[in-house]
């Protein structure tokens, strides 16, 4: 009885496995809760932009509501008022809206 008692006063380390175990399972949340719902995120994203075609509507990062006219590579020329048209590049087109919804500015 004595042997058992002075053993768990020793104070004895966990195993290592024991003692990283918290930080594992840390990463599990941070990658099932943050980290795998954003990069699923952003390749949604990037389909989107990647099938961005002529006549549709589209919101950029800055703001700008207007038609896509022609369409490139890397750039959109976009319509956002009668007669004036701005180059933007593709990555900084937010979203597309949907040919039933209505813009900001209408």
């Amino acid at each position: 009885m004595l042997d058992f008692l002075s053993a768990a006063g020793a104070g004895e380390a966990p195993p290592f496995w024991l003692q990283i175990l918290p930080w594992v399972a840390i990463f599990a949340v941070f990658w099932f809760l943050l980290i795998r719902p954003q990069m699923r995120q952003q390749k949604e994203h990037r389909e989107k932009i990647a099938s961005i075609k002529k006549g549709d509507q589209v919101v950029t990062a800055g703001g700008l509501v207007g038609k896509v006219v022609k369409v490139d590579d890397d750039y959109a020329d976009i319509e956002i008022a009668q007669g004036v048209r701005v180059k933007a590049v593709k990555a900084t087109i937010g979203d597309i809206v949907p040919p039933g919804g209505k813009a900001a500015n209408d």
